[in-house]
């Protein structure tokens, strides 16, 4: 693999990913909600969001770099602290920090290095930096859409878990009476961030994607409150 090359072959992005998966796989933690799978999706999201930009009529500002998003993709988790960590805010950019070393044993340039960081360090919603490069905003809008669908359900309830968090507040389900905490009540997570993640993507295809998700998570929250009031 030449990541040098501007527009790497099918085999070379192959190889690059066989090495990346094997440095991730000596340094994630066993969060289920942060594994390597979730690296997988976040790359497997991020080539759908790079591929609608390569249609025509598309202006070759648009032309993405493969090597940047794959590696940003695969190494954007290499520091993952707790949603309850104090430096929680900070995670992405350690992680960045601790990418460094690994893209230079890689073979990446300076240029490309540095951008993948930039994409590395503005991906989280935490940090609040907005993405000055076209891959860092396909690698935002990728790891958000995991927040949303059946695998951001999944994984908004392991969390929420973790925390020793409630999946609900019986008596108000939808938190109109009281503050809305998703550390305490993880369906809380839905109106405070999920219902407006969609309006935050990036890109057209990311919007389209995670409006199609969002529309799922919230027939199942109306599912959950039906059962829920069933059972009273």
């Amino acid at each position: 693999m030449t990541p040098d090359d501007a527009t790497p072959c099918v085999n070379a992005l192959d190889d690059l990913e066989k090495r990346l998966r094997a440095v991730v796989d000596r340094h994630m933690t066993a969060d289920p909600s942060h594994d390597i799978d979730h690296l997988a999706r976040v790359w497997r999201s991020a080539r759908d969001i790079a591929e609608s930009l390569d249609e025509p009529p598309s202006p070759a500002e648009t032309r993405v770099d493969r090597a940047v998003l794959l590696a940003a993709c695969y190494l954007h988790d290499l520091v993952n602290l707790p949603k309850d960590h104090p430096e929680r805010h900070r995670a992405s950019r350690m992680a960045a920090d601790a990418a460094r070393p690994v893209l230079g044993e890689l073979g990446f340039d300076s240029q490309r290095l540095e951008a993948v960081c930039h994409a590395i360090e503005a991906h989280s919603f935490s940090a609040g930096l907005r993405p000055r490069t076209l891959e860092a905003a396909i690698l935002q809008d990728a790891d958000r859409l995991e927040a949303l669908g059946a695998i951001g359900l999944a994984r908004l309830f392991h969390v929420a878990g973790q925390m020793g968090g409630r999946l609900f507040d019986p008596g108000d389900f939808h938190g109109r009476a009281r503050p809305l905490d998703d550390r305490k009540f993880a369906i809380d997570h839905v109106r405070l961030k999920l219902h407006r993640l969609a309006d935050s993507m990036n890109t057209a295809r990311g919007r389209e994607l995670a409006r199609a998700r969002l529309a799922f998570v919230s027939t199942f929250v109306d599912r959950l409150e039906a059962e829920v009031v069933a059972a009273e």
